[in-house]
């Protein structure tokens, strides 16, 4: 089966890193189509895609186009049922989907305050309490999963869960948050994936820098490898 997936720039655009995960921690083949997120053009991009009105967008084979991430990560699941998108145990299924579900719409001081940049990582930032809430939850809900597990991902293999927390764990070695030392591990396992190095560096290579996601007065530093 062939499919398109649109994505905005990889530096920025962390709905388009989720989508894009779902094709490539699976070895599901994929060819992308960039729209430039801000541009004049975004919305007319999307449109002639097929899509709503934001990215990822995927269109199929049959021509059926899958608007958001959720449907993305639905519809590969069901598709690819041997791939290992979702853990084969149903009590471990239903808590990554429990999990998918929760980034999918939760965590939104997390993600206002500390906007995707894979092009640079910020010194001396300090978090609202509402960030803090927000990462005592991942702890929570993360640190169980790998406990269950023994990880080295959320259910021990790859699966969607961690497409969809690959964002956070950008954001939390982008903005150096505090976390517990089994939360910086997940962190340095998804920074280590060959996917998340490649699609790093065709941002570098080909984004140009987007005013939005300027911290300033933050200071700039290099993007880690490690935390």
């Amino acid at each position: 089966m062939t499919y398109r997936l649109l994505i905005g720039q990889r530096s920025y655009s962390s709905w388009s890193l989720r989508g894009y995960l779902c094709f490539a921690l699976f070895d599901i083949p994929v060819t992308l189509e960039e729209a430039v997120i801000y541009s004049p053009d975004f919305a007319a991009q999307v449109r002639a895609f097929g899509g709503g009105s934001s990215v990822p967008a995927v269109a199929t084979e049959n021509g059926t186009i899958l608007r958001d991430s959720l449907s993305i990560a639905w519809h590969l699941s069901e598709a690819f049922p041997r791939h290992g998108l979702l853990p084969r145990d149903d009590a471990a299924r239903a808590e990554a989907q429990n999990l998918i579900a929760e980034m999918h719409a939760g965590f939104g001081a997390l993600r206002n305050a500390c906007p995707m940049n894979l092009r640079t990582a910020w010194a001396d930032f300090v978090p609202s309490d509402a960030v803090m809430a927000d990462l005592a939850c991942l702890e929570a809900r993360l640190g169980a999963a790998l406990e269950k597990s023994g990880g080295p991902f959320l259910f021990g293999a790859p699966t969607v869960a961690d497409a969809f927390y690959a964002p956070v764990a950008i954001r939390i070695a982008g903005y150096g948050l505090p976390v517990s030392a089994r939360l910086r591990a997940y962190v340095n396992v998804i920074l280590a994936l060959p996917a998340i190095q490649e699609w790093r560096e065709a941002g570098l290579a080909q984004d140009e820098e987007v005013s939005v996601y300027d911290m300033a007065p933050l200071e700039r530093r290099r993007f880690p490898q490690q935390i």
